[in-house]
């Protein structure tokens, strides 16, 4: 678990340090920081994560909840579906989002997009099948 926070830790600063750039698995991907607080500790985190933007909603980024194909769904999941809310930071911008999970059809395509795009998250799902659908998360700039 140290592991994974000094990893997300030295992206974080990467991103706040090149204008919401990165390098690395991130170059040229649009990332954003999630800051949420854990349902169970209450402990702040900051989590990049690859984001695809809503063509027909401006202000509306999706997440997805893919945890590079583990069995199991990612902690910021749950907390961001607890609170309801959240905060991001895209570019050199912060701002407060309203959190939904998407379902069903609409679910289904823009995480096929997402995957077209960046394929990696194809391997994800595949990593995944049967065991758990990867989630999709609208995050709703208020």
């Amino acid at each position: 678990m140290a592991e994974m926070a000094d990893w997300n830790a030295k992206i974080v600063e990467e991103f706040r340090s090149n204008e919401g750039r990165a390098g690395g698995p991130f170059e040229g991907a649009p990332l954003t920081l999630v800051h949420h607080r854990g349902r169970k500790s209450g402990r702040d985190y900051v989590n990049p994560m690859m984001y695809m933007a809503d063509e027909k909603g401006p202000g509306t980024i999706y997440v997805f909840a893919s945890k590079a194909g583990a069995p199991t769904h990612p902690d910021w999941y749950y907390n961001l579906l607890a609170a309801g809310l959240a905060e991001v930071e895209v570019g050199t911008e912060t701002y407060q989002v309203a959190v939904t999970e998407v379902t069903g059809d609409e679910r289904d395509r823009i995480y096929a997009e997402q995957a077209r795009r960046y394929p990696g998250f194809a391997e994800y799902e595949e990593k995944t099948a049967g065991i758990r659908t990867i989630p999709v998360l609208a995050l709703h700039r208020r």
